[in-house]
Protein backbone atom coordinates (compact mmCIF):
# COMPACT_ATOMS: atom_id res chain seq x y z
CA UNK A 1 0.00 0.00 0.00
CA UNK A 2 0.91 3.31 -0.81
CA UNK A 3 0.43 6.16 1.26
CA UNK A 4 0.06 9.69 -0.03
CA UNK A 5 0.19 13.17 1.36
CA UNK A 6 -1.64 16.68 0.44
CA UNK A 7 -1.49 19.89 2.38
CA UNK A 8 -2.35 23.50 2.09
CA UNK A 9 -1.38 25.87 4.31
CA UNK A 10 -3.34 24.97 7.52
CA UNK A 11 -5.04 21.73 6.83
CA UNK A 12 -4.27 18.18 4.88
CA UNK A 13 -4.84 14.44 4.54
CA UNK A 14 -2.42 11.26 4.03
CA UNK A 15 -4.12 8.69 1.46
CA UNK A 16 -4.15 5.20 0.36
CA UNK A 17 -5.91 3.22 -2.66
CA UNK A 18 -7.97 0.74 -1.90
CA UNK A 19 -6.96 -2.59 -3.82
CA UNK A 20 -8.88 -3.50 -6.48
CA UNK A 21 -11.34 -0.49 -5.61
CA UNK A 22 -12.08 2.84 -6.74
CA UNK A 23 -12.08 4.03 -3.03
CA UNK A 24 -9.81 6.02 -0.87
CA UNK A 25 -8.96 5.34 2.23
CA UNK A 26 -8.15 8.64 3.93
CA UNK A 27 -6.87 10.49 7.62
CA UNK A 28 -7.42 14.24 7.65
CA UNK A 29 -5.78 16.54 9.85
CA UNK A 30 -5.96 20.59 11.00
CA UNK A 31 -3.05 22.36 11.30
CA UNK A 32 -3.05 24.67 14.66
CA UNK A 33 0.41 26.39 15.15
CA UNK A 34 3.17 23.41 15.75
CA UNK A 35 0.30 20.71 16.35
CA UNK A 36 -1.93 18.63 13.79
CA UNK A 37 -4.53 17.76 14.91
CA UNK A 38 -6.03 14.62 13.67
CA UNK A 39 -9.61 15.17 12.79
CA UNK A 40 -11.27 11.84 10.59
CA UNK A 41 -10.28 8.49 9.29
CA UNK A 42 -11.90 6.78 6.64
CA UNK A 43 -11.38 3.38 5.57
CA UNK A 44 -14.09 1.75 3.16
CA UNK A 45 -15.85 -1.16 4.94
CA UNK A 46 -14.99 -3.65 2.39
CA UNK A 47 -10.98 -2.87 2.98
CA UNK A 48 -11.49 -2.59 7.16
CA UNK A 49 -9.64 -4.66 9.67
CA UNK A 50 -6.41 -4.70 7.10
CA UNK A 51 -4.62 -2.37 8.70
CA UNK A 52 -5.29 0.18 6.38
CA UNK A 53 -6.09 2.91 8.98
CA UNK A 54 -3.53 2.02 11.03
CA UNK A 55 -0.97 2.31 8.14
CA UNK A 56 -2.25 5.91 7.44
CA UNK A 57 -1.61 6.69 11.30
CA UNK A 58 1.96 5.63 11.22
CA UNK A 59 2.85 7.97 8.57
CA UNK A 60 0.86 11.29 10.21
CA UNK A 61 3.48 9.67 13.33
CA UNK A 62 6.91 9.49 11.03
CA UNK A 63 5.89 13.16 9.45
CA UNK A 64 5.92 14.26 12.93
CA UNK A 65 9.04 13.16 13.68
CA UNK A 66 10.78 14.07 10.75
CA UNK A 67 9.18 17.28 10.60
CA UNK A 68 9.13 18.26 14.48
CA UNK A 69 4.98 18.83 14.87
CA UNK A 70 3.19 17.47 17.43
CA UNK A 71 -0.32 15.46 16.72
CA UNK A 72 -3.78 15.80 18.43
CA UNK A 73 -6.09 12.97 18.56
CA UNK A 74 -9.48 14.47 18.13
CA UNK A 75 -10.42 11.04 15.62
CA UNK A 76 -11.73 8.36 17.86
CA UNK A 77 -9.27 5.69 15.86
CA UNK A 78 -6.79 7.88 16.37
CA UNK A 79 -7.11 8.30 20.10
CA UNK A 80 -7.21 4.49 20.63
CA UNK A 81 -4.18 4.26 18.27
CA UNK A 82 -2.39 6.59 20.51
CA UNK A 83 -3.60 4.28 23.83
CA UNK A 84 -2.13 0.78 22.22
CA UNK A 85 1.08 2.87 21.04
CA UNK A 86 2.60 4.68 24.20
CA UNK A 87 5.90 4.65 22.39
CA UNK A 88 4.37 7.36 19.92
CA UNK A 89 4.02 9.79 23.31
CA UNK A 90 7.27 11.82 22.06
CA UNK A 91 4.64 13.11 19.14
CA UNK A 92 1.51 13.16 21.01
CA UNK A 93 0.49 17.32 21.92
CA UNK A 94 0.26 18.47 25.48
CA UNK A 95 -3.61 18.68 26.42
CA UNK A 96 -3.96 22.82 25.86
CA UNK A 97 -0.89 23.19 24.14
CA UNK A 98 -0.25 24.45 20.39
Amino acid sequence: MTVTRSQSANRGAYRADVEGTDKVAELTWIARGGTRIANHTFVPPEARGKGLGHQLVEALVADARAEGFTIEPACSYVQALFKRHPEWADVRAQQGAD
